[in-house]
Protein backbone atom coordinates (compact mmCIF):
# COMPACT_ATOMS: atom_id res chain seq x y z
CA UNK A 1 0.00 0.00 0.00
CA UNK A 2 1.79 3.20 -1.15
CA UNK A 3 0.94 6.72 1.06
CA UNK A 4 -1.34 9.19 -0.66
CA UNK A 5 0.44 12.51 -1.74
CA UNK A 6 -2.14 14.44 0.28
CA UNK A 7 -0.96 12.50 3.46
CA UNK A 8 2.75 13.27 2.61
CA UNK A 9 2.14 17.23 2.23
CA UNK A 10 0.31 17.02 5.65
CA UNK A 11 3.27 14.73 7.18
CA UNK A 12 5.47 17.86 5.56
CA UNK A 13 3.20 20.73 7.00
CA UNK A 14 3.36 18.90 10.49
CA UNK A 15 7.51 18.65 10.46
CA UNK A 16 7.27 22.21 9.99
CA UNK A 17 6.26 22.67 13.58
CA UNK A 18 9.31 23.02 16.06
CA UNK A 19 8.87 19.68 18.73
CA UNK A 20 8.27 20.34 22.33
CA UNK A 21 6.82 23.54 21.65
CA UNK A 22 3.21 24.44 22.02
CA UNK A 23 3.30 28.22 21.94
CA UNK A 24 5.40 28.32 18.22
CA UNK A 25 3.31 28.18 15.34
CA UNK A 26 3.37 28.27 11.55
CA UNK A 27 2.08 30.01 8.75
CA UNK A 28 1.47 28.51 5.62
CA UNK A 29 1.67 31.39 3.06
CA UNK A 30 -0.32 31.36 0.24
CA UNK A 31 2.55 31.44 -2.65
CA UNK A 32 3.65 28.12 -0.88
CA UNK A 33 3.08 24.98 -3.26
CA UNK A 34 -0.51 24.44 -3.37
CA UNK A 35 -0.14 20.72 -2.02
CA UNK A 36 1.39 22.35 0.89
CA UNK A 37 -1.72 25.09 1.30
CA UNK A 38 -4.46 22.24 0.87
CA UNK A 39 -2.64 20.11 3.08
CA UNK A 40 -2.49 22.96 6.10
CA UNK A 41 -6.22 23.07 5.53
CA UNK A 42 -7.13 19.57 6.03
CA UNK A 43 -5.09 19.01 9.25
CA UNK A 44 -7.20 22.32 10.37
CA UNK A 45 -10.75 20.62 9.61
CA UNK A 46 -9.21 17.40 11.28
CA UNK A 47 -8.89 19.64 14.62
CA UNK A 48 -5.11 19.27 14.28
CA UNK A 49 -4.15 23.15 14.36
CA UNK A 50 -5.91 26.30 14.80
CA UNK A 51 -5.69 27.84 11.52
CA UNK A 52 -5.99 27.07 8.00
CA UNK A 53 -2.78 28.46 6.97
CA UNK A 54 -0.90 27.00 10.20
CA UNK A 55 -1.24 28.53 13.79
CA UNK A 56 -0.66 26.44 16.48
CA UNK A 57 -1.01 23.12 17.53
CA UNK A 58 -4.20 21.18 19.15
CA UNK A 59 -3.69 18.63 21.47
CA UNK A 60 -4.35 16.26 18.77
CA UNK A 61 -1.52 18.47 16.64
CA UNK A 62 0.69 18.20 19.10
CA UNK A 63 0.73 13.82 19.64
CA UNK A 64 1.16 14.23 15.59
CA UNK A 65 3.97 16.62 15.27
CA UNK A 66 5.84 14.15 18.13
CA UNK A 67 4.70 10.99 16.04
CA UNK A 68 5.77 12.19 13.22
CA UNK A 69 9.43 13.51 14.31
CA UNK A 70 9.89 10.40 15.93
CA UNK A 71 8.93 8.75 12.71
CA UNK A 72 11.66 10.69 10.44
CA UNK A 73 14.25 10.13 13.17
CA UNK A 74 13.97 6.28 12.98
CA UNK A 75 14.03 6.55 9.20
CA UNK A 76 17.05 8.75 9.04
CA UNK A 77 18.82 7.17 11.40
CA UNK A 78 22.24 5.09 10.54
CA UNK A 79 21.47 1.44 11.18
CA UNK A 80 24.07 0.31 13.47
CA UNK A 81 25.09 -3.05 13.26
CA UNK A 82 25.62 -5.15 16.89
Amino acid sequence: MSVPAGLLAEIEVLNLYPDGSIREGIKVHHDASPELVAAARRLFEKGIISQEDGGYLSSLGIDAVEHVHGLLTILTSKITEQ
